[in-house]
C-alpha cells in the first residue's frame, strides 16, 4: 500500500543544476530521491511543483512522495532532513489526498526576483541577489509603468527561452510589485503559470527599462511581436526564488488563492 505525503521544501539552489533530475549533474530532485530511498528503498521518484532552473532558489517547492508505510509527520520531516544536504530542507510534511499532483493542481505561483544596487557587490548577498552596477538608481517609476503592461493574459512568446516546450505561450500575470528597501529591490511576480525563463526575462526587461535602455511604453509592442529578440536581457538565476504556491482548494493543501 502506498502512503502519499506532501512536502513543502526550501533550498539554496546555488550548487544545483536545477530541480529536475539529470543523469550526471547534481539536482535537488535527485538529492530528495536519494534521501527518500535511504528510508524506503523502493520509493518512486518524488514529484515537484515547478522545475526551477540551475542556480534558482525556493522557499515553497511543493513535493509529492510515496512511502511504503505510514509515518508520523514530524518523524518523516526529521528523517528526510537527516539525509539531505544542508542546502535543502523539508519545512513541512502532511498527508496528501489520493489523486493530488502538485504540478497539475497548482493554480498560482509567486516568484521574487531580488536585486542589489550600488558600486560594489555585497558579499553577504552575492548568491541571493543580482548586483546591478550603476551610479544612478534604477528608475522605479518607469519600471512600475512597464510592469503594468505585463498584467493580464498574454502570449508571452517574447519572454520565454527558445528551448521552452510549453504547449502554449499564453499565461496570466496577476500582479507585479516593486518593493524597495534602500539599495535592495524585490520584484514580486504572481501568475497562474510561468514559461521557461519567463520571470528572469521579465525581470531583466524591467531592469533595462530602469536603466533607460527601453521605454516603458514599448512593452505592449514587445508582447505583440512574439519575438524573444524584442524583450530585454535574461536576469541571472541566483536572484530568483520560488516563494509560494497555491493549489486547487478542493485538495486542502494550503490556503486558497485570492
Amino acid at each position: 500500500m502506498s502512503h502519499p505525503y506532501f512536502l513543502r521544501m526550501a533550498y539554496d539552489g546555488t550548487a544545483f543544476h536545477g530541480w529536475q533530475i539529470q543523469p550526471v549533474a547534481r539536482t535537488v530532485q535527485g538529492e530528495v530521491w536519494r534521501a527518500l530511498r535511504v528510508l524506503d528503498p523502493g520509493a518512486p521518484m518524488p514529484q515537484g511543483t515547478g522545475r526551477t532552473d540551475a542556480g534558482v532558489h525556493a522557499r515553497a517547492q511543493g513535493v509529492l512522495i510515496h512511502a511504503s508505510r505510514s509515518w508520523e509527520r514530524y518523524r518523516l520531516l526529521a528523517a528526510l532532513n537527516a539525509h539531505l544536504p544542508p542546502e535543502v530542507r523539508v519545512m513541512d510534511v502532511r498527508e496528501s489526498p489520493e489523486g493530488f499532483y502538485p504540478r497539475q493542481h497548482a493554480v498560482a505561483k509567486r516568484y521574487t526576483y531580488r536585486i542589489n544596487e550600488g558600486p560594489a557587490v555585497d558579499p553577504f548577498e552575492r548568491d541571493l541577489r543580482w548586483h546591478v552596477f550603476g551610479v544612478e538608481p534604477l528608475d522605479r517609476q518607469a519600471m512600475a509603468e512597464a510592469a503594468s503592461h505585463l498584467l493580464g493574459e498574454h502570449d508571452f512568446s517574447s519572454f520565454r527561452h527558445h528551448d521552452c516546450v510549453a504547449a502554449t505561450p499564453v499565461r496570466h500575470i496577476y500582479s507585479v510589485d516593486l518593493e524597495t528597501r534602500g539599495s535592495l529591490l524585490d520584484i514580486v511576480f504572481e501568475g497562474n503559470r510561468f514559461l521557461m525563463h519567463q520571470v528572469r526575462i521579465m525581470a531583466g526587461t524591467l531592469v533595462d527599462v530602469g536603466k533607460g535602455r527601453m521605454a516603458p511604453e514599448s512593452i505592449p509592442a514587445v508582447l505583440e511581436a512574439r519575438d524573444r529578440r524584442r524583450a530585454g536581457q535574461t536576469a541571472p538565476p541566483h536572484g530568483l526564488c520560488m516563494e509560494k504556491v497555491w493549489y486547487q482548494s478542493q485538495w486542502g493543501i494550503g490556503e486558497p488563492y485570492s
